[in-house]
């Protein structure tokens, strides 16, 4: 799993050869919204306290995966900012030397803009699926539309990239993708299309599925073929990357189910109470916080994950097996995984 390279330096390579150089740290599985796709109606039991992980340990098993080769960090949630030590963590993590970044729904971000200043936080990505102030209420359960407006405008008014996450639902809010890119026509921006995904309780089907392949229909149509622009997309990039010519910023498809980009995957996730997780679609998991506890090595649970990394989607192969309920529901809930 380790091995050492030309450089003289660390990795975490699985047995399919991709190298894992890029961690998602869930940071606590609460939240300020109840959006539908990610937390089941019901809610979730949350884990107790006790079982999370401390700024201490995150700091710590952060430390080991950059010494493992680590150069990105994400943190996620539940909403990572509700976390009370949201600001500790962050001003730790910023001193590991790898690009540090975070996934956050806005709400809090107006409080937080020294403290990713001063970690060297330069982009975040911002969770908001629809352009209407009645369906972000509707899809949220919350009415903070416009403070998250706000705070975009904070966060591009302090020079940070902000990438706009939208989770496309047939039905709910893919009529709304033009008005999306319309935005990147003065907004130095990246609008972020993400196929629905099966996860337990978010009341996935496939009927529910905007592909890529629909998004791409749906701009030709709206735009001039030469006015659309496939950018090239970054090495382990998840999104196939697009503009309009003109246009200020940008938009991109992250298409989990229809075009998976499992082939350059080099994300490993840890979720809030320590578990290690090779794959996001991965029911299997290692308990790295319950043997740093112990005050054991956390590194032969890193490469037995690793080493049981499924070349696919957790195992997952055909798309019948993608759409099983019986299989994506042996899963977390969204918010409980972290993204």
């Amino acid at each position: 799993m380790a091995l050492i390279t030309e450089n003289n330096m660390l990795k975490i390579e699985d047995l399919h050869g991709r190298v894992h150089d890029y961690l998602r740290i869930s940071i606590t599985e609460n939240c300020n919204l109840r959006c539908t796709y990610c937390m089941p109606a019901e809610g979730i039991n949350l884990t107790p306290k006790a079982h999370i992980m401390t700024a201490n340990e995150i700091e710590t098993i952060s430390k080991t995966f950059v010494e493992l080769g680590v150069k990105k960090i994400r943190l996620t949630g539940g909403e990572p900012l509700v976390r009370k030590d949201a600001r500790d963590i962050i001003e730790r993590l910023g001193k590991l030397g790898t690009e540090l970044t975070i996934t956050t729904n806005g709400l809090l971000v107006h409080e937080y803009i020294k403290t990713f200043k001063s970690a060297g936080i330069s982009s975040l990505n911002i969770s908001l699926d629809t352009l209407n102030k009645e369906k972000y209420k509707q899809i949220t359960r919350r009415d903070h539309y416009d403070a998250l407006w706000k705070n975009i405008n904070l966060l591009m008014e302090n020079n940070f990239e902000v990438r706009i996450n939208v989770v496309l639902m047939k039905g709910f809010n893919d009529s709304e993708i033009i008005n999306f890119i319309n935005l990147t026509k003065n907004l130095n921006i990246q609008i972020r299309f993400i196929e629905f995904m099966p996860f337990n309780g978010n009341q996935w089907d496939k009927s529910k599925l905007v592909t890529y392949a629909d998004i791409l229909e749906l701009v030709q149509n709206n735009f001039q073929a030469e006015n659309i622009l496939r950018i090239q997309d970054k090495p382990n990039d998840t999104a196939k990357n697009h503009k309009i010519k003109s246009y200020v910023g940008s938009f991109s498809v992250i298409s989990s189910v229809t075009n998976p980009f499992c082939g350059t995957c080099n994300r490993i996730r840890l979720t809030a109470d320590g578990k290690l997780k090779n794959c996001l679609f991965s029911n299997t998991e290692n308990a790295l916080l319950d043997t740093l506890r112990k005050g054991e090595s956390i590194l032969p649970l890193i490469e037995k994950n690793i080493k049981s990394k499924f070349p696919v989607r957790g195992g997952m192969k055909s798309d019948e097996e993608f759409q099983n309920p019986e299989l994506f529901s042996k899963n977390r809930s969204m918010i409980k995984i972290g993204g």
